[in-house]
This record gives structure tokens, C-alpha cells and sequence, in this order.
């Protein structure tokens, strides 16, 4: 079993995804700002950057809604690196339309990116057979062949049916039948898209290596995050149909949610078929072992949403209007833990995010495996009474935020807090509350907790207006983007001064 008494060092950063990163380009990038990015993390003293999920989103735009979750998202890859890789011009970048610089346009981002990406494949494919880069691409596709076989094939046979799920394709290629694969491998217009799924993804994986890596040079490391289920219309799902709850046609018979708890008063309905955990079992997780490693090679630290799922989930019927209807289940527990240290070692880099309607047997598995769980400083004050998320009350293995990208900002939701709440937080923190968020910012990094990660826009004491995502409602979320000259040299100085201070 691990050392539970080991010594963490004291640490913190901020909650940042990078398409919120500011440029002119309609979205955040992997690309110069993101270099700058880690730069000013180094000089303010932090040593964290917390990302959410980097994977191809779909129609709703959230990362937690991914076609795959082993790729990455096509559309943070920085034009100004393909243009480094000599795959663009400069006249190629001066097309690219001026977009909005404070939130993205998913909508005219995705316009004007595929035919960019679609043109850097062009100079790609011209290149000789001997190219460095043509070499690296190759090697990339024979490493990564375990997943990205059944992608780049799914996102091509996707596009061949006008984008439709694959539970909407005619029986033989949603059943996954190699006679069918094969048909679909012949036609001109799947093999051209193989090629430029596989392409992009080379260039995310590239990209994002190389960001990674001059982010550790420089002291910073990386916690990314892994939404516990698949989509619905996922490669992952398609591919592996006896690990997830399915009819005979591919729609879930159940589908993952949460019952009523602080951001919904009738629970959420996500909408992911839920595993069948006994199968994963059989094959002793590997599909989910895969998953793991591969996380692990893009971030140094893997935080688990919704954690509570490995130790029971909330299933609901396909059909129900809301998720009342559903029920506890049982998850794989301990036993998943412990295979993962078979093959990665006692000392897991995992944090559990163990929030919502939290039982004793979920804490008792995170302790077992001595996993870090998580404190927010809001609900610390949402009750007024004695409460787990007071700091007093922290372990020192617990990670302390201000608010996570499911939160209000700290300033917004002081500001719709009630009266006893707002009492309560000025005499805790012995302010008048006119610069909130930079209390709750001392208040997180003189916790006792081992890491301290305050989402962006707290530094900038932004509204409600800034939040990342308002939980339930399907439109308008994961647009936002701060603007480069908010990061000036005041909030670096104060950040690195009060860091040092706390020790972190």
C-alpha cells in the first residue's frame, strides 16, 4: 500500500484551458501565447497549470463531450507552428478572419480551421518520403496505432454520413463488421480523411509535447483531466461496444447523470452510456489502464471528474425526462485501484474529484489509495454552519480552489450570495469584502492543502459574465477567453509575493 505519511511539497497555479488563451486567431492556441502563458505562471511563483479535457469536442462544445478520448482537439493547434513547420505562409494567416478576442466562436473557428488544416496537410503530403517530418508522422502512427486506427476511420465514416452518430448508420459498419470496414477503406473519400484525422492529430500531439516540455523546463507541471464516462458518439464507444450498457442497435439501455444536488434541483442527465463494468473486469481494465497511460504521457497529473463513479454512479433509463428516475450502482471500487498500481506504481499521480453528494465508502476509497481530493473555498460558505470545505478543516492531502469552470467566479458569486453567507466570509477572512477574490485567493494558498489552484479569472476579479460554464444550461458555455493585457505586471508581482509568502 502507498506511504500515507509522505511529505508533499507546497504548491499552486491556475485554472486555465487553453482555448481560453487570448490571440487574434478566434481561439486559444498551443502556439506563442501559450509559451507566454507559462512564462508568466514562472514568473508569479506558480508551479501548477490546470487544464480540462483536451479532446475533439462535438456539437455542444464541451470537453467533457469528446469523440475520443485518446485524440485531441484539432482546434487549439497553432497556426503560427504549422507556419514554423513550413506547412503555412504568412499569407495563409493574414486570410484567417478577425474574430472576437474575449470569447470564442466555435462556429466561425471551425470555418475557417478546416480548410487551414486541410491546406497543411497539401504541403504535408508534398513532402519527400525521407522528410524529417514525414519520418516523425510515421513513427506517430505506429506508436499511437491503438487508437488511432478506429478514430481517424470513425471521424472518416462520420463524415461520409453527413456527420450523423454512429447508432445512425446502416447495421453493418454501426456493428463494427470487417467486411464493411473494408468497403469503406476502398472509397477515395475515406482514405483522404484517414489522412487528415491522422495529420491533425500528429500536429495536436507534436504541438502539444513540445509546450508540455518547456512548461516542465521551467518548473511548471501540467494537471489534466479525465471525464469519467464516453460519449455516446465517441470512437471509443463504437470500437468497444461490450464495454459500455448498449441495445443491439448502439444506444445506451442506460445513461450516466447525477441525482438533485447543488447545481440542479432535479440532478443532471449527461447523457453517456454507463460501463458494464463486469467486461472491464474481465479484460482486467486495460481499456481503461490505455486510458490512463496515455493521459499520464500528456500531463503529469490526472484529476478523475466525477470520481464517485468508480465507486458507485448514478444510472438512469435511456427514456427518462429527467434524473430522478435513476439509481446507485455499483462500481469496480478498490479493485481498479489496485491494478492501476500494478502498472503505475503505489504513488499515484491522481486527484479525485469528490464532489456533490459524497458517502463514506467514496472517501474510504480515496483514502486507501491515498488520493488527493478536492476542497472549494465557495461551498465553504454557501453553509453557513461547520463544514468539510472550512480550511480548518482540511487534510493536508486535499487540493483547495477558489471555484472550479463549474463555479460562478469568486467575485459573482459573492455578489448573488445570500446576506448570512457574505456575513459569514468577511468575518471569517477579516475583510470588507470590496476585493473578495483576492481573499479567497490568500485564504487557498495559505491552506494547509497541498496544492492551491485558482481559476484565472479570479486573479482578474472578473463577474459572473466571465464564469466557464453555468451547469445545466446547453448553450453559451466554455467560450471564455481573458485578454492578454489583464495579465500585467501588478497581478504577477502580487501573485509571486503572496505564493512565497504561503510557501508555496
Amino acid at each position: 500500500m502507498p506511504n500515507t505519511k509522505k511529505v508533499y511539497p507546497r504548491m499552486s497555479g491556475l485554472l486555465l484551458h487553453p482555448t481560453s488563451l487570448p490571440g487574434r486567431y478566434g481561439i486559444g492556441d498551443l502556439g506563442p501565447e501559450a509559451y507566454e502563458f507559462v512564462d508568466m505562471l514562472k514568473a508569479s511563483g506558480q508551479k501548477l497549470w490546470q487544464v480540462l479535457p483536451l479532446g475533439p469536442v462535438n456539437g455542444s462544445n464541451s470537453p467533457y463531450q469528446s469523440f475520443s478520448s485518446f485524440a485531441g482537439q484539432p482546434l487549439v493547434i497553432s497556426p503560427d507552428l504549422l507556419k514554423e513547420a513550413g506547412l503555412l505562409t504568412q499569407e495563409d494567416l493574414d486570410r484567417i478572419p478577425a474574430l472576437s478576442y474575449g470569447h470564442v466562436e466555435y462556429a466561425k473557428v471551425k470555418e475557417y480551421k478546416r480548410p487551414l488544416l486541410e491546406k497543411a496537410l497539401d504541403a504535408f503530403l508534398a513532402l519527400p518520403e525521407d522528410d524529417a517530418l514525414v519520418e516523425e508522422f510515421n513513427t506517430f502512427c505506429k506508436e499511437e496505432k491503438e487508437w488511432l486506427e478506429d478514430y481517424a476511420l470513425f471521424m472518416a465514416i462520420m463524415k461520409e454520413h453527413d456527420d450523423k452518430p454512429w447508432y445512425d448508420w446502416e447495421p453493418a459498419i454501426r456493428k463494427g463488421n470487417k467486411t464493411a470496414k473494408k468497403a469503406y477503406l476502398k472509397l477515395e473519400t475515406v482514405q483522404r480523411e484517414i489522412k487528415y484525422q491522422s495529420f491533425i492529430q500528429f500536429m495536436f500531439f507534436r504541438q502539444w509535447k513540445a509546450l508540455k516540455e518547456y512548461a516542465n523546463k521551467n518548473g511548471i507541471s501540467i494537471i489534466g483531466d479525465i471525464p469519467i464516462f464516453a460519449a455516446d458518439n465517441s470512437a471509443d464507444v463504437w470500437a468497444n461496444k461490450k464495454l459500455f450498457k448498449l441495445d443491439k442497435d448502439g444506444h445506451p439501455t442506460g445513461i450516466a447523470g447525477v441525482p438533485p444536488d447543488y447545481f440542479s434541483k432535479t440532478g443532471q442527465l449527461w447523457g453517456n452510456p454507463v460501463y458494464k463494468w463486469s467486461a472491464h473486469k474481465k479484460e482486467n481494465y486495460a481499456w481503461w489502464m490505455s486510458r490512463i497511460k496515455a493521459q499520464l504521457v500528456k500531463y503529469d497529473y490526472v484529476r478523475i471528474d466525477h470520481f464517485r463513479g468508480l465507486d458507485e454512479y448514478w444510472e438512469v433509463p435511456a427514456d427518462a425526462e429527467t434524473a430522478l428516475e435513476g439509481k446507485w450502482m455499483p462500481g469496480p471500487k478498490s479493485d481498479f485501484f489496485k491494478v492501476m498500481m500494478e502498472q503505475l506504481g503505489d504513488d499515484l499521480p491522481i486527484i479525485a474529484e469528490d464532489l456533490g453528494d459524497i458517502t463514506p465508502s467514496v472517501h474510504e476509497l480515496r483514502d486507501e489509495f491515498n488520493l488527493p481530493g478536492m476542497k472549494i473555498l465557495q461551498f465553504a460558505f454557501e453553509n453557513i454552519n461547520d463544514n468539510d470545505f472550512l480550511p480548518y478543516n482540511y487534510p493536508r492531502n486535499s487540493i483547495c480552489y477558489t471555484g472550479t469552470h463549474d463555479n460562478d467566479t469568486s467575485s459573482g458569486w459573492y455578489h448573488s450570495a445570500s446576506e448570512k453567507s457574505k456575513d459569514k466570509i468577511r468575518r471569517y477572512l477579516s475583510t470588507d469584502g470590496s476585493h473578495i477574490s483576492w481573499d479567497m485567493i490568500r485564504c487557498a494558498l495559505s491552506s494547509v492543502s497541498r496544492m492551491a489552484i485558482i481559476p484565472i479569472q479570479d486573479i482578474f476579479e472578473d463577474g459572473s459574465d466571465r464564469r466557464m460554464n453555468v451547469p445545466g444550461v446547453a448553450d453559451g458555455n466554455w467560450a471564455y477567453r481573458y485578454y492578454k493585457e489583464q495579465f500585467h505586471e501588478g497581478l504577477v508581482k502580487g501573485l509571486r509575493e503572496m505564493s512565497e509568502i504561503y510557501g508555496r
